[in-house]
C-alpha cells in the first residue's frame, strides 16, 4: 500500500501493517471526536511513525498514486476534525 504523509512524501507500507494502521487510525478518530488535545499529538505521531518505521520511502522521481493520504505532522486538532470523521482515513 502506498501511503503519503503530507509534507514528507510517499512510503510503500507492507500489507502486514494495514490492520495496525487501521487500529491507530481508529484511535486517532476517537481522540479527535473527544476533542482530546492532550492525546491528539501522541496518537497522530504513532500513526505516522508506523508508516515511517515500516514503510519504504518511494523515490521522489517515481510517480505512484497514493492509496492513502495522511495529514502533515503539524496539523492541529481543529484541522484534523475536518478530516477524521466516520471511519477515519483508513477504510475498513
Amino acid at each position: 500500500m502506498i501511503v503519503r504523509i503530507l509534507t514528507e512524501g510517499q512510503f510503500n507500507l507492507p500489507g502486514a501493517f494495514i490492520d495496525e494502521l487501521n487500529e491507530l487510525d481508529n484511535k486517532l478518530v476517537e481522540v479527535v471526536e473527544q476533542d482530546d488535545q492532550e492525546n491528539f499529538g501522541p496518537a497522530l505521531e504513532a500513526l505516522l511513525d508506523l508508516v515511517r518505521e515500516h514503510g519504504t520511502p518511494v523515490p521522489v522521481d517515481e510517480l505512484v498514486e497514493s492509496d492513502l493520504v495522511l495529514p502533515e505532522p503539524d496539523i492541529t486538532l481543529k484541522e484534523a476534525e475536518e478530516l477524521f470523521v466516520g471511519e477515519g482515513l483508513v477504510p475498513d
